[in-house]
């Protein structure tokens, strides 16, 4: 019988901390790392890169087989490329995020997409970060977090990164698309953004990165980390 590689799974919705939290404890316990959510937002550009209609489910389903996505490490960075392209900076625009998340509302689109999430899941272990990861990608998964912050905070997290960045953007704008997606994420009939009845909830609104990195890693037995 073959052993399945041990998963811990950390969910949330957007800026509450995830990415950088999952990307850390995957560093550091040596485990290969998911990030879900830029699959979606991956099929997203190949699609607008296409002039794919998203309200077109078919054709989003044939260009979700279809795009190739690859996680390069560099340095302490992760780049994304979708079909050959290094595509990290369009992914993380706002615009995709929404384009993303509209995309993951189509049923078909995350049937599709479920398999290739679950290969993922090899030796020595797997990090998965998204919305859905403990209570659809894989349910049975050992350790389970969910990951929140209040939208003011999670839209100043955001708005700080864009203006070291160099982009001006309105934090009123932001606050409200955040609001927005939470609402369509909750709210939607497939996967809705919720903990897994057996996550470990932890707000990051007033703790820094490390302590909730710390925090994590607790609940993680001796021989996993």
């Amino acid at each position: 019988m073959t052993t399945l590689a041990p998963v811990l799974t950390i969910d949330g919705p957007s800026g509450a901390g995830k990415g950088t939290i999952s990307r850390i404890v995957a560093r550091r316990l040596g485990w290969h790392y998911l990030d879900s959510g830029a699959l979606y937002r991956a099929v997203g550009v190949a699609a607008s890169w296409a002039d794919i209609d998203t309200s077109d489910a078919s054709a989003l389903v044939r260009c979700t087989f279809d795009t190739k996505v690859q996680f390069v490490e560099q340095g302490e960075a992760m780049r994304v490329l979708v079909n050959g392209t290094d595509a990290t900076d369009e992914l993380r625009l706002e615009t995709t995020g929404a384009l993303a998340s509209a995309i993951a509302a189509i049923p078909e689109v995350r049937g599709a997409l479920k398999e290739r999430q679950r290969a993922f899941r090899i030796a020595p272990g797997l990090v998965a970060d998204g919305r859905d990861m403990g209570t659809v990608i894989f349910p049975d998964a050992q350790f389970k977090v969910f990951l929140t912050a209040s939208a003011e905070e999670r839209a100043q997290r955001r708005h700080k990164q864009l203006k070291d960045k160099g982009v001006s953007v309105s934090f009123d704008d932001l606050l409200r698309e955040i609001m927005a997606r939470d609402a369509r994420d909750a709210q939607r009939i497939v996967a809705p953004l919720k903990p897994a009845d057996d996550a470990v909830i932890i707000d990051t609104t007033d703790i820094d990165i490390e302590k909730v990195v710390v925090r994590v890693m607790d609940l993680l037995p001796v021989s996993a980390a």
